[in-house]
């Protein structure tokens, strides 16, 4: 929480995983925004923008460090391989909490609404912790993707999962908010369904997201899956439960079944042929396989967590360097005409 007439200290955290293409575009409007909010003293002058190269194949990290020789507003992390857009946010915030009163994570692709910056910073101002930006509508998307989306945060909240629908990872959070995330030791964290369990006073502000400009989505069908996938088996045993209730039914159905085949044999009547058998066998064969891979995707999360390896290991941090002279977190300032709270 911010204190009354303290000017934040803030971060942005723009993961990155082969954006040569639109990083250029990012890096000017980021810029230019950061510019704007330290002129008006809503953030102070040495607020950073932080690139997150999540082991980028293209010429990402080049352009990061360009743009560092060019303005001291930019800094960046190096991975030293590729682990996925939620250990780069994990990574950039964790950078980022010992140095800032604020952190703000966006997508680099900018389909998030920058210009939602400053009213999520006024909002922290006022003392809220997390802040999520949230679409109002989906109409960029296509039909399956949007179809999916929604099936996703249906199926969800029946599991009594606390997400926020149609929120990405572009939020405000503060500097206790990001400690108490940071808590949490998941090998693979799903943090849009940790933060709502965080428990600090949060809102929403609503933007409309554009098209991307450059570039290709880092998101297709089977990461999306994985993603999805990542979320319910976090969350919730529900997978195993309907296992049980699955073989609890087909046990059931064939009890029925062996009762049904003894009195056709009583009365003479039945049918020889391996139709039946064939189809039951395979039904059954398909169904255990379903339920061992079902298990077995718990089983595998707890031999990965139970090995604590690291989630993800920097190879270069200008991020931290920045700061390294620094003695104090942020220096207060006080604004004019401010009434105390």
């Amino acid at each position: 929480m911010i204190k009354t007439g303290q000017t934040p200290r803030l971060t942005v955290v723009v993961p990155c995983y082969n954006e040569e293409p639109m990083l250029p575009t990012s890096a000017r409007v980021l810029r230019d925004l950061m510019q704007q909010l330290m002129m008006r003293r809503q953030i102070t002058v040495d607020s950073k923008i932080l690139f997150v190269d999540d082991g980028s194949r293209d010429q990402t990290w080049a352009l990061i460090e360009q743009l560092q020789h060019h303005d001291a507003v930019f800094t960046g992390l190096k991975f030293s391989r590729n682990y996925g857009q939620e250990a780069a946010l994990m990574a950039g915030m964790q950078a980022a909490q010992q140095f800032s009163d604020l952190i703000i994570t966006i997508d680099a692709d900018l389909q998030d609404d920058p210009q939602l910056i400053p009213q999520m910073i006024e909002q922290a101002r006022s003392g809220i912790d997390i802040v999520y930006g949230v679409r109002n509508d989906r109409s960029t998307d296509t039909w399956f993707k949007r179809s999916t989306a929604q099936g996703f945060y249906w199926i969800m909240r029946k599991l009594s999962v606390n997400l926020v629908p149609n929120h990405s990872d572009f939020r405000l959070m503060s500097r206790r908010a990001v400690s108490a995330l940071m808590q949490y030791h998941e090998a693979k964290p799903f943090i849009r369904g940790i933060i709502p369990q965080l428990g600090f006073p949060t809102t929403k502000l609503f933007y409309k997201r554009q098209p991307r400009q450059a570039g290709t989505s880092k998101y297709p069908l089977r990461k999306m899956i994985h993603f999805a996938l990542d979320g319910l088996l976090s969350f919730s045993t529900a997978p195993i439960r309907a296992v049980l209730y699955a073989g609890i039914g087909i046990c059931g159905t064939t009890f029925i079944m062996l009762l049904w085949i003894m009195i056709q044999h009583m009365r003479g009547a039945v049918v020889t042929g391996w139709s039946s058998i064939m189809l039951s066998v395979w039904f059954l064969g398909g169904f255990q396989l379903v339920a061992i891979s079902i298990i077995g995707e718990y089983v595998g999360r707890i031999f990965t967590e139970t090995k604590h390896r690291p989630r993800f290991i920097i190879q270069m941090d200008t991020y931290s360097a920045a700061f390294t002279q620094t003695t104090s977190l942020t220096t207060p300032i006080r604004f004019e005409n401010q009434s105390t709270r």
